[in-house]
């Protein structure tokens, strides 16, 4: 074999540089069959002959490594770019302004690519090396490195290994804008208290659809089969998301529905006959209990407003009522009402005030009117009351599962019906039922007000004939609540 210091049997061995003509280059001419090395600015010339980019072992394109820190930093800009190899298609490029890039020279189908892998130093040269054999493992298994960067920009960067908690947080906070705030609230609680302690450390992949019955089963158990159905539509919706976003394959919580007991649909339990009304609120109001709570009922009753806008209801709201022709005026934003609404005036609900009604306040203002809710809570008067106040106390008087608080809006609807029919449009107002007809879109809250006042008060003529007076609630006996 002859003494040609270029060729492949001296590579490694045997290397000398060429230096051109030229003032500022030098090259390096090898075999056809190993790529060129780059073009180097002859400043970089070290001792002995050596070169910044060429270590003293020339065996770069035999797996080992040529560049070291010391010789990325001592790269100087030249008057064109050029390139640092380190080998196995890893390189640094150096742009005539100082800049230092590392990029990733690849074959797709014979067609030759670049992947740039980050700004030196922000990227250490063992990252960049690192960075290239994930892109080797890339093209291993069939991808292109390329491809693979542009999805992980299009998703964020976001991991594939977030806990299903991880994934839930970011479903909710990206849904919680269009959520009215108690909605969003109770989505979140629900997912905290049922679902997290046994699906949140867990990654995905990890569950299965009879993991997410195991969860479903023990909310089933307690008796919360209706929430239990609510938590399966939220653990899908979450996974849906990380479907969409790259870090979920499959829904598992789509499928179980069916594996899921049975869920009786219907109405909420209510006493929907005057005479069983009547019992009834005869029958609570002589429970041992605390007297707001039971004057709380008795307003309900009259308004037939739903349970949490009345107990959360602010002493602002009953101040200043027209002596003649009392309304109580609920703003928008705490009624069931869609988010866009939540701020519209005109969607605030007005409920005109029986006398009964009227002397029910006079009686509950004389208890609680110093503070900020009619009805607080009896253990933190700066909160409001717990609509489950009201259903525990039915519960006492005998009327678990055949009444509950919002029981009495189906006892108004069914019993004035029967006896107003050609009043229906206006007592589905009296509800706050958004008329369905496309003409009437335009809300009214105005709407057959006077005929809404005398349904008011013949509903409460009804239900309050031989009642005793409101204040007389205040002085009967007194459950007493434990310390905690």
């Amino acid at each position: 074999m002859g003494s040609n210091p270029t060729s492949s049997a001296n590579f490694g061995f045997h290397l000398f540089p060429i230096v051109s003509k030229r003032p500022i280059f030098q090259a390096l001419r090898l075999d056809r069959r190993f790529h060129a090395f780059p073009i180097m600015p002859a400043d970089t010339r070290q001792k002995g002959g050596m070169r910044a980019g060429i270590g003293k072992r020339e065996s770069g394109y035999f797996g080992k490594a040529m560049l070291t820190d010391a010789q990325i930093k001592k790269a100087k800009p030249a008057e064109k770019a050029y390139r640092l190899v380190d080998g196995n298609g890893l390189h640094l490029f150096v742009t005539p302004s100082g800049g230092k890039l590392w990029r990733y020279r690849y074959k797709v189908e014979g067609v030759e690519k670049l992947l740039t892998l980050g700004k030196y130093p922000l990227v250490s040269l063992q990252d960049a090396r690192a960075a290239r054999d994930t892109a080797k493992s890339h093209q291993r298994a069939g991808k292109d490195p390329g491809v693979v960067k542009k999805i992980q920009k299009l998703t964020g960067g976001r991991s594939g290994k977030a806990t299903f908690e991880e994934l839930a947080r970011e479903w909710h906070a990206l849904q919680k804008p269009r959520w009215v705030e108690r909605h969003a609230d109770d989505v979140l609680n629900s997912l905290e208290r049922d679902v997290f302690p046994h699906l949140g450390d867990l990654i995905p992949a990890e569950i299965t659809p009879a993991t997410v019955l195991g969860v479903l089963r023990m909310t089933e158990n307690r008796e919360a089969k209706e929430t239990a159905r609510r938590l399966r539509q939220r653990i899908s919706a979450v996974f849906v998301y990380g479907i969409a976003s790259g870090r979920a394959d499959h829904d598992p919580a789509a499928i179980v529905t069916k594996a899921m007991a049975p869920l009786k649909k219907g109405k909420q339990p209510a006493v929907i006959d005057l005479e069983g009304v009547q019992g009834m609120l005869r029958q609570t109001e002589g429970v041992p209990a605390y007297g707001v709570t039971k004057l709380a009922v008795r307003l309900l009753a009259l308004t037939a407003v739903r349970p949490g806008t009345l107990a959360t209801t602010p002493w602002s709201e009953f101040n200043d009522l027209d002596e003649k022709e009392p309304i109580w005026r609920v703003p928008a934003e705490r009624m069931k009402v869609k988010l866009e609404h939540k701020n519209d005036e005109a969607r605030d609900h007005l409920v005109p005030l029986s006398r009964q009604a009227v002397e029910v306040i006079a009686a509950v203002r004389s208890i609680t009117g110093k503070g900020p809710f009619v009805f607080p809570n009896a253990r933190h008067a700066h909160k409001p009351m717990s609509e489950n106040a009201m259903g525990y106390l039915l519960n006492r008087a005998g009327y678990h599962s055949k009444h509950v608080p919002h029981g009495f809006r189906s006892s108004f609807s069914t019993i004035m019906n029967e006896r107003f029919p050609a009043d229906r449009a206006i007592i589905d107002f009296m509800l706050a039922h958004v008329p369905k007809d496309k003409v009437e879109t335009a809300y009214n809250r105005a709407l057959y007000l006077q005929r809404r006042i005398a349904l008011a008060q013949e509903w409460a003529d009804l239900l309050m004939k031989e009642a005793p007076p409101a204040v007389d609630l205040l002085k009967g006996p007194v459950k007493i609540l434990k310390r905690r």
